[in-house]
C-alpha cells in the first residue's frame, strides 16, 4: 500500500479511502465487518463515513456498524484514520441540521457515541452552510479540537470560493482550517478542475474524489449490459449513459486494448491527478474492493493519459479555460 500526506497536514493516509455509504442499506453488518477487516489487512488505513449514512429512518446506522467493528478491538481503531461528516438533518428538530455551533456540538457527540470512539481524525462539513458565519463554525471547531474530540477538519461539496473564504477566516484566527475537500471527480465529471482543484492546491487541501466511477458508468456498464451481467441503468444514471454513450463506448474499447478493467482504469486515472490524495471506493462486496485495489498497480503513460483526455476532455483552471 502506498501512503501520502492528507493535504498539507502531517497525517499519512492510504492512496485509497474506504467509503462506507453502502454499509447497512446494501451490505449487511457481517459482510461490512469482513470488508473492513480485508481493507485493513491490505493497508487501507483511511475510512470515510457520515452521520446520515443509513438514510431515512436509519440515519446513523453506518456509524453504528463501524463502531461495533472498532469495539472488536485488536487495534482496529488505532489502525484507522477515521473520517465522518455532519450537515444533513438527523431529526425534525430545527437545530439538528447544518453547521451552527449548537449542531456541531450535538452532532459530534452523537457520532462519537455511535462510532464508539473518543475522537474523530477528520471531521468534515458535508456541504457548505451559507447561513452560518465562519466565525461561529471555526469557534465551535476550535473548542472541539481543544477538547480532543477532533484532530483535523475537511470540507465536502464546496466551491472554490467557499474554500478560500473558509481558509482566510481560519487564518485570521490562527487556526489550521481545512486540510481536505471531498468532491465529485471522475473522467466524466471534471468541473472541479475549473476552480475547486486550483483553490485546494493553493491552500494545501488534499482532494478526496467521491463517485470515481460516476455511478457505475465508468465500470464497464455497456459490456455488462450487453452480456446481461450487470444491472440495467435506470433514472439519472440512464440519462447520463444516453448522453455519454459514445464516449463510454470509446473508453471501454481503450480499457480492453490496455487489458485493464474499466473501473480500475478510472481509479488509476484519478491516482495520476496531482491534486488527488485518495479516491473514495465504496464497495458493496469483497470482490468490488479487490478490484479497486488493482488500480494501485497501474501506471498510465503520457500517451494513455492524453487519449483519455481526448475521450473525456477536461478543463484548464479558470479563467484561462474560457478567457484569453
Amino acid at each position: 500500500m502506498e501512503y501520502t500526506h492528507l493535504g498539507r497536514s502531517g497525517l499519512s493516509v492510504s492512496r485509497l479511502c474506504l467509503g462506507t455509504m453502502n454499509f447497512g442499506p446494501k451490505t449487511d453488518e457481517a459482510d461490512a465487518h469482513a470488508i473492513m477487516d480485508s481493507a485493513r489487512d491490505t493497508g487501507i488505513n483511511f475510512f470515510d463515513t457520515a452521520n446520515v449514512y443509513g438514510w431515512g429512518e436509519r440515519k446513523g446506522w453506518t456509524e453504528q456498524i463501524i463502531g461495533r467493528w472498532f469495539a472488536k478491538g485488536g487495534g482496529r481503531r488505532e489502525d484507522t484514520v477515521l473520517a465522518t461528516k455532519l450537515y444533513g438533518s438527523m431529526s425534525e428538530r430545527p437545530n439538528d441540521t447544518y453547521l451552527s455551533a449548537l449542531n456541531i456540538r450535538r452532532a459530534l457527540d452523537a457520532s462519537l457515541k455511535r462510532l464508539q470512539t473518543d475522537y474523530i481524525d477528520l471531521y468534515q462539513f458535508h456541504h457548505v452552510d451559507r447561513n452560518t458565519p465562519w466565525e461561529e463554525i471555526w469557534q465551535a471547531m476550535e473548542v472541539a479540537v481543544a477538547q480532543g474530540k477532533i484532530i483535523y477538519n475537511g470540507s465536502s461539496n464546496f466551491a472554490g470560493w467557499h474554500i478560500a473564504r473558509a481558509q482566510e477566516n481560519a487564518s485570521r484566527r490562527n487556526f489550521a482550517g481545512l486540510v481536505s475537500e471531498q468532491s465529485i471527480y471522475n473522467l466524466i465529471n471534471r468541473s472541479v478542475e475549473l476552480e475547486v482543484l486550483p483553490a485546494a492546491q493553493q491552500y494545501g487541501l488534499g482532494i478526496l474524489p467521491w463517485s470515481p466511477l460516476q455511478g457505475g458508468l465508468l465500470g464497464g456498464i455497456l459490456a455488462k449490459e450487453a452480456d446481461g451481467g450487470g444491472r440495467r441503468a435506470e433514472g439519472r444514471v440512464r440519462n447520463l449513459l444516453e448522453k455519454h454513450e459514445e464516449q463510454i463506448r470509446q473508453y471501454e474499447a481503450l480499457a480492453a486494448e490496455l487489458d485493464i478493467l474499466p473501473g480500475v482504469l478510472a481509479l488509476a486515472w484519478l491516482l495520476h491527478q496531482p491534486a488527488v490524495t485518495a479516491p473514495l471506493v465504496g464497495p458493496r462486496t469483497q470482490e468490488q474492493l479487490d478490484e479497486a485495489l488493482l488500480a494501485l498497480d497501474v501506471t498510465l503513460d503520457a500517451r494513455t493519459l492524453a487519449r483519455l483526455d481526448g475521450i473525456f476532455p477536461g478543463h484548464s483552471p479558470a479563467p484561462e479555460d474560457y478567457a484569453w
